[in-house]
């Protein structure tokens, strides 16, 4: 089987205003913008998370459990569309946690 060639490596961008600024001498110098590390979460952030997954966990066991009484009797079977959310909500927040 013949063996695939690797990649070449190619001219390295300028890394600093300087540089960028010899690149491109009819222009103004480029500045680059620097990255700031992302702010912690708040204290409260992973406890009301960790909450809406386990509530909604409840909603959804209590509503198996209860035979379709508990916890909302007039919604019906909405009520395992709620719990869901529920915990669904608690997901999203996941993808925020830092």
């Amino acid at each position: 089987m013949p063996e695939s060639r690797g990649r070449r490596r190619g001219k390295t961008t300028p890394r600093t205003p300087e540089d960028a600024a010899a690149r491109t001498p009819d222009g103004p110098p480029t500045t680059s913008r620097t990255a700031r590390p992302a702010a912690p979460n708040p204290r409260w952030y992973v406890p009301v998370m960790l909450g809406l997954m386990l509530l909604g966990l409840a909603w959804i066991v209590v509503w198996y459990v209860s035979q379709n009484q508990y916890p909302v009797p007039g919604i019906g079977s909405w009520n395992l569309v709620v719990g869901f959310a529920i915990v669904l909500v608690g997901f999203l927040m996941t993808t925020r946690w830092r």
